[in-house]
């Protein structure tokens, strides 16, 4: 017999997937449609709201803007029946168009998800500038109290404190040489650690900050790709947000539980910690 979709949730899966390639410049409502498709394909059995226009129970966590790639963002849904949230991963992992990857899937614990999301961190690649013109950049803007950069959102322009977001901010030399014209050939790559308000601060926003306090050109390529989110430390690292649900169910559950991870360790790394 197949689930009745209005029936009461049984369980939370949380997810972790990734957005990459071409798919970084799909908007987040783009994405959200190419979930609830892949949910379908993947015939799992979601718990769907009431009303004329029925959805899937998803909640969406801290959705990168248009144009960023990402290695963490976190989704949650609601299913009727008990599945194992690895098979879960797996089924929706293989529905999902490519440059949309399902990295994780663990069962919800007590608490809710975005309590546990504050901080991002992002690897910008910046080319057109060099390290040593981003490594000053980025001394003068940490010097820097306050910096107001100008957005133009739904609501208008509006103004934000860029500094005030910015928990860390270091440069690292590119690695990788790729061909490119002469304006493009020098590289740097900016490791920002940037708290996540309303509106939050983009990368284009961390630009703009550097541009504005040592006069850097406008004329860059860049390429952000955000590689955690979570909750800050004392030493302001991230605490991955899933950490939580593995130690619950590892406590509730039988020992091959389903919050393990494909390797069985139970154990993900974040940028740079352990859960």
């Amino acid at each position: 017999m197949s689930p009745n979709p209005s029936a009461a949730p049984v369980c939370k899966v949380r997810l972790r997937y990734a957005k990459r390639g071409k798919l970084r410049f799909t908007s987040h409502r783009d994405v959200a449609r190419a979930f609830e498709r892949a949910l379908r394909r993947a015939g799992l059995p979601m718990a769907y709201s009431q009303g004329y226009s029925p959805h899937p129970k998803i909640s969406w966590v801290g959705a990168a803007t248009t144009g960023a790639a990402s290695e963490a963002e976190y989704a949650e849904i609601q299913l009727v029946e008990h599945v194992d949230p690895r098979v879960v991963r797996a089924e929706l992992d293989a529905a999902l168009p490519d440059g949309l990857a399902v990295l994780e899937g663990v069962l919800a614990g007590p608490g809710g998800l975005a309590e546990r999301i504050e901080a991002s961190a992002w690897r910008i690649e910046v080319r057109g500038l060099d390290d040593e013109q981003l490594r000053q950049a980025a001394h003068m803007l940490l010097a820097t109290p306050k910096l107001l950069v100008e957005r133009v959102t739904k609501d208008g322009r509006r103004s934000l404190d860029a500094r005030a977001a910015i928990i860390s901010l270091e440069v690292e030399n590119c690695q990788t040489v790729l061909p490119a014209p002469d304006q493009f050939s020098r590289c740097g790559i900016l490791m920002a650690v940037v708290r996540q308000g309303s509106p939050a601060v983009r990368p284009d926003d961390v630009l703009s900050a550097l541009g504005a306090v040592a006069g850097l050109p406008s004329s860059v390529l860049v390429k952000a790709i955000r590689t955690a989110q979570g909750r800050l430390d004392d030493d302001g690292g991230l605490v991955d947000p899933l950490a939580a649900d593995r130690a619950f169910a590892r406590t509730a559950l039988a020992p091959d539980a389903w919050a393990q991870s494909d390797d069985g360790s139970g154990q993900h790394d974040v940028a740079g910690h352990t859960g």
